[in-house]
């Protein structure tokens, strides 16, 4: 690597810790340094000959090395003080600083968490930004850290546009290139960016998380799609230390894994040499911006002081690789540049390194004392932001005549003048009315344009508004998703639509661990509104398994900061679609909009032609509050049935049946949301009615029933008769034998044979 390098660890030093080893190799390599220094370059020459580097930004980028590095260090000594609670250090990685300086801070930046290089310097980009005390107050988690609250210890800042990510493996991948490809998007589109024109998404993560899943996911979804000549300005940028915490990466393998990919273009930096190294990543980051395309920089670092201060290397590695790891040490060759080239002496690194370990443990002690999350109500308060009037407000808040004529052709095709049409039809109503009340609403998935979907429910839109607006994308979930929250994040608002609910579970972490999160580790500076559709449930004849009747609701439920809507009938869901729009554009919300399959063109709703179960389409001043359930023969109080979705007809028709054979007077309720439940009208119903039915064709275990009886139960109602219809806990099977596993109309009247 090079050539000046201490000497091997005396034998003195074994009982130290690998910190404090690090910290010692560093000031003893300068003391001990005894080269022929170059004349001092003047700032705007190059540090060393051949260099693209300068003599200010080799220093700049030096301080912020050293920045980074008493980070670590500070961490690792008040940790067990209990005044800092994080110590995955980003130490060997400092060299990413060399990506801050080469890129802007208009670039959206998904930063993994040994980024702190790359944090420093980035801070240089604003003035009156101080690197050290914003990260001291996310390390100490006080309620002061401008990136999260003090929720988590993250790498953010919002006017820096650095989203902040948890410790995630991969999973900020996807959104990063839908960030890319929806900066390209809003320029056709002519939606106003956040971020300026040309600028580029840069995305940080290890060797080791290069193999993951959903690492290989956005790779593919970049050479898609630069394939189909589509820009994707993405910068990936591969910080390879060989080592994923105990798992070394073979040799090479990242170079031979990406380097002839196609479609992906590789560029190699040498990260732990700022000279060298410079010229590269320039290159890369001119690369990226002025082709468009999807960029792979593979940044050679190291790791030393281990994976987090809890990993004890020493247990697991021998002392010799130990050694020779740490002499690596990126800082070790900056010191080298730095006393080579003349630019600075032994003397001065030692005091900039002294002065800037002080200045890191002032912070340090300062932030300890700043306040911290002390009640529930701060930790959840940028979780689940609500504004039900402006909510309210913009659910009714119509497009123009003129602009909604255009959309549906005519005035006489206006849907509100049409006879009633059952739920398909109103969904797909609803999304041209969306669409032409919000010019920067996207809608996307799998043959979800000229096909209109599987099951015709995006019909016409392509047509309407355009491939620009509404397209294919390749089949794969978590991209879909992925791209949503890139679109989000530069100001659109996405439809993502999920083929089946059973093709969400593979990429249901976009939505767990990254779209829903954003709020609430950003303390609601970044959101990314979207309203994802999803078709599924049961019941759906014709098919069979549980790839096309999942009913495993239970996968949304414990999403915090999701909302859930679940329309039984068409006027219900497009007053639904406008509330959940509303959510996204008022309050950053992602929201989801489950849509039964089986309803899909249901018309009939006791006999065969009565057509009741066709809805008139609302006046597009109509939407729904979050919560509002619709209540079936409200006066009724012998008996209550909590449905939703498939269950709601099948509840009606049993409710006419109970009241034959038992004479009771029978209370419907449509639940409608699911996420969150509605425990106060859930309470109301039980308490006015003298039996409890709930009809969830769910599962028997971690069903929606279950949150409708702790609800009802916490009221104090649970001595009442009740009884829960539910699925069976299995995997739906095919044809027939699906229905012996979900409810019927005859066991809702079974089950209130049991409450007589």
């Amino acid at each position: 690597m090079f050539n000046t390098v201490p000497n091997p660890i005396p034998a003195r030093m074994k009982g130290l810790n690998r910190a404090e080893i690090c910290d010692v190799n560093f000031q003893e390599f300068v003391r001990g340094w005894s080269g022929q220094a170059l004349p001092k370059p003047a700032a705007g020459e190059a540090i060393l000959d051949g260099s693209a580097l300068d003599a200010r930004g080799f220093r700049e980028l030096f301080e912020s090395q050293l920045i980074s590095r008493h980070l670590d260090l500070m961490a690792r000594v008040l940790r067990v003080q209990n005044k800092v609670f994080y110590t995955i250090g980003s130490s060997g990685h400092e060299g990413n600083a060399m990506v801050a300086r080469a890129t802007r801070h208009t670039d959206p930046a998904f930063l993994h968490y040994r980024s702190g290089g790359f944090m420093a310097e980035r801070f240089r980009k604003l003035p009156g930004m101080d690197p050290i005390m914003d990260s001291a107050l996310s390390f100490a988690a006080s309620a002061e850290d401008p990136a999260s609250g003090g929720r988590h210890k993250v790498w953010g800042s919002k006017p820096l546009w650095v989203l902040p990510q948890t410790s995630t493996i991969a999973s900020h991948l996807p959104k990063a290139l839908g960030t890319a490809v929806a900066i390209e998007a809003g320029k056709r589109l002519g939606v106003g960016l956040p971020v300026p024109d040309d600028a580029i998404a840069i995305c940080s993560f290890g060797d080791a998380s290069a193999n993951h899943a959903t690492a290989q996911t956005a790779f593919n979804a970049a050479s898609w799609t630069a394939y189909q000549k589509l820009p994707a300005p993405v910068l990936y940028v591969c910080e390879d230390n060989g080592i994923g915490i105990s798992v070394k990466t073979p040799g090479g393998w990242i170079a031979e894994s990406f380097r002839n990919r196609p479609d992906l273009d590789y560029f190699f930096a040498d990260g732990l040499d700022l000279a060298a190294g410079y010229g590269d990543v320039l290159r890369a980051v001119e690369h990226c911006r002025t082709t468009r395309r999807p960029t792979f920089l593979h940044l050679r670092t190291n790791r030393i002081m281990g994976h987090a201060g809890t990993d004890f290397e020493i247990e697991w590695r021998s002392f010799e690789e130990l050694c020779a790891v740490e002499a690596g040490d990126p800082l070790l060759r900056s010191a080298a540049i730095a006393l080579e080239s003349g630019l600075m002496s032994p003397d001065e690194i030692l005091a900039l390194y002294e002065d800037t370990r002080k200045k890191c443990f002032v912070a340090a002690e300062d932030a300890d004392r700043r306040p911290r999350i002390e009640t529930l109500e701060h930790v959840v308060a940028p979780l689940a932001p609500y504004s039900p009037d402006k909510v309210a407000a913009e659910a009714i808040r119509m497009p123009t005549h003129e602009v909604r004529i255009k959309a549906f052709g005519s005035e006489e095709k206006l849907p509100e003048r049409q006879a009633p049409k059952h739920l398909a039809i109103q969904i797909n109503q609803a999304l041209h009315d969306l669409f032409a009340k919000y010019p920067e609403t996207l809608l996307f998935g799998e043959d979800v344009a000229q096909k209109g979907g599987v099951y015709t429910v995006t019909k016409g839109l392509h047509k309407a508004f355009g491939n620009k607006r509404v397209f294919n994308t390749l089949l794969d979930e978590t991209m879909i998703l992925g791209m949503a929250q890139g679109f989000a994040n530069m100001g659109m608002l996405p439809i993502p639509e999920i083929q089946y609910l059973a093709y969400l579970h593979n990429a249901i972490d976009q939505v767990r661990g990254e779209a829903c999160s954003l709020q609430f580790f950003s303390n609601n500076q970044y959101a990314n509104p979207m309203l994802v559709r999803i078709a599924g449930l049961g019941y759906q004849r014709g098919f069979g398994g549980h790839f096309h009747n999942d009913n495993s609701v239970t996968a949304l439920r414990d999403i915090p900061g999701l909302v859930v809507g679940c329309p039984s009938r068409g006027d219900d869901a497009a007053m639904m679609l406008r509330t959940l729009a509303a959510l996204a554009k008022v309050d950053g919300r992602v929201t989801a909009f489950l849509e039964p399959i089986a309803l899909y063109m249901t018309k009939d709703l006791y006999e065969a032609g009565d057509g009741q179960w066709l809805t008139e389409y609302p006046a597009p001043d109509l939407a729904l509050t979050l919560g509002e359930e619709r209540v079936y023969n409200a006066d009724a109080n012998d008996c209550v049935i909590f449905s939703y979705g498939n269950g709601m007809p099948m509840s009606l028709r049993a409710a006419r049946e109970i009241e034959a054979k038992h004479g009771w007077k029978v209370r419907v309720v449509d639940l409608r949301w699911l996420v969150p439940l509605n425990h106060a009208a859930i309470a109301k119903h039980a308490r006015e009615c003298a039996r409890i039915l709930i009809v969830d064709e769910g599962r028997f275990s971690a069903g929606i029933g279950e949150g409708v009886i702790t609800a009802i139960t916490e009221a104090g109602f649970g001595g009442k008769p009740l009884q829960r219809v539910c699925g069976a806990d299995t995997y739906t099977p095919l044809a027939g034998a699906a229905f012996l596993v979900i409810p019927k109309d005859e066991d809702i009247v079974a089950a209130a044979g049991s409450l007589a």
